[in-house]
């Protein structure tokens, strides 16, 4: 049965680049993305009420339901890159899955503050944006044995997060083999897909 790959991790960490390298690097793997469905849902609601998504019980219960739904194709894996820094959250997120009996491939990716700090600046963000305000929290909550199997990042490439995420859900990723400057250019194109102008 299809495997789910949850990568979870500090924003900015990586996961989304680690994720997309993966997509492309695995013929017939997909990207599953439950932000997309919690930021429709904010969206539907008047802005004095659009709180966490995570926070709508809707989300959680639409989240499992799709994911399952994906893992019923003849896609594998299916990849998740989100950051849960719950986790009774994440138990309730994958319930459905674990319960059809499909594989649940959990890491968590992690890296020093100062090389955060960095990636965080990297992404055109400054100390006061969302992703700054919250690393603190993020990776002292992630870094707890609830969240193994941790993964550091500060070394590695992204096709190296992405080689190690493959090897341990049983995966063979085909070499990268491609240029410098074309994986820099696909990289780009993967964070200008990825700005989140209501978050």
């Amino acid at each position: 049965m299809p495997t789910l790959i949850w990568i979870n991790g500090p924003n900015a960490v990586g996961k989304t680049q680690a994720a997309h390298n993966l997509h492309r690097r695995l013929p017939g793997s997909f990207v599953s993305d439950p932000e997309h469905l919690g930021f429709a849902m904010r969206r539907m609601l008047p802005k004095a009420r659009r709180t966490d998504f995570r926070e709508i019980p809707q989300w959680r219960c639409a989240v499992g339901e799709m994911l399952l739904r994906a893992l019923r194709g003849p896609e594998n894996p299916v990849i998740t890159p989100m950051t849960i820094l719950d986790p009774d959250l994440l138990t309730d997120l994958t319930a459905q899955v674990r319960a059809a009996g499909h594989q649940v491939d959990h890491v968590t990716l992690l890296a020093d503050r100062a090389t955060m700090t960095r990636r965080i600046h990297l992404r055109a963000e400054n100390s006061r944006s969302y992703s700054a305000r919250n690393l603190d929290r993020a990776l002292e909550v992630l870094s707890a044995p609830a969240f193994a199997r941790h993964l550091h990042t500060d070394t590695l490439s992204i096709s190296a997060v992405a080689d190690d995420i493959a090897h341990h859900a049983g995966f063979t990723p085909t070499p990268d083999t491609s240029w410098r400057l074309a994986r820099h250019g696909r990289q780009l194109a993967v964070q200008l897909r990825h700005i989140r102008l209501n978050a």
